[in-house]
């Protein structure tokens, strides 16, 4: 019943997303929205920095087909298949960034998870702190609830690893994902 109600809320945000972005499409496992960046500026590793206003492509795991994973193959081997999903998904996104012309301003790949210990390990993504105090609440509650209706050890997860389960920033450079997935590079 929860899970479907979740669902339903997913379906109505979907349908408000192209309103707040510049481009959306899916790659596999992952949704893609392009929008502005509108927190103070980023430095990454590579020495690239993400101004307020540069174009980022927030990324998102389609929630239904993680559910899906969860009932069929479990909790467990679900994260296991997300991971390489999510892996292959990155090969797509790294080379629609290099090469669609929607896709040219995109400075980094972005997002926000719970799973900055697990599925994007190796991956290549930076982790950054969340900028404001509130922005960090509102994503602790909304992933820490995601949490709990995507996966059936969800609620036993969070009393257990409370304090490792806080949200992070996502961050990979438009060069370091083209490098990385698009050109062959080190996946």
């Amino acid at each position: 019943m929860l899970q479907s109600l979740w669902m339903t809320w997913e379906a109505v945000f979907e349908m408000i997303t192209p309103l707040r972005s510049v481009y959306q499409s899916q790659y596999g496992i992952c949704k893609i929205v392009v929008r502005t960046h509108r927190g103070s500026s980023i430095r990454c590793e590579d020495g690239t920095c993400i101004h307020k206003g540069d174009y980022v492509c927030e990324i998102h795991l389609d929630n239904r087909e993680v559910l899906e994973l969860s009932r069929t193959v479990g909790a467990d081997r679900a994260a296991l298949v997300t991971a390489r999903r999510l892996r292959d998904a990155l090969k797509h996104i790294g080379h629609a960034v290099d090469t669609k012309p929607e896709l040219a301003k995109v400075r980094a790949l972005t997002g926000i998870t719970l799973l900055h210990r697990g599925i994007i390990h190796g991956l290549g993504f930076e982790l950054h702190p969340l900028e404001t105090k509130w922005m960090n609440q509102v994503s602790t509650i909304y992933l820490r609830l995601l949490l709990r209706m995507l996966n059936p050890d969800g609620a036993k997860r969070l009393k257990q690893q409370r304090s490792k389960l806080v949200p992070k920033m996502l961050m990979m450079t438009r060069g370091a994902l083209v490098n990385r997935y698009a050109s062959g590079g080190k996946v």
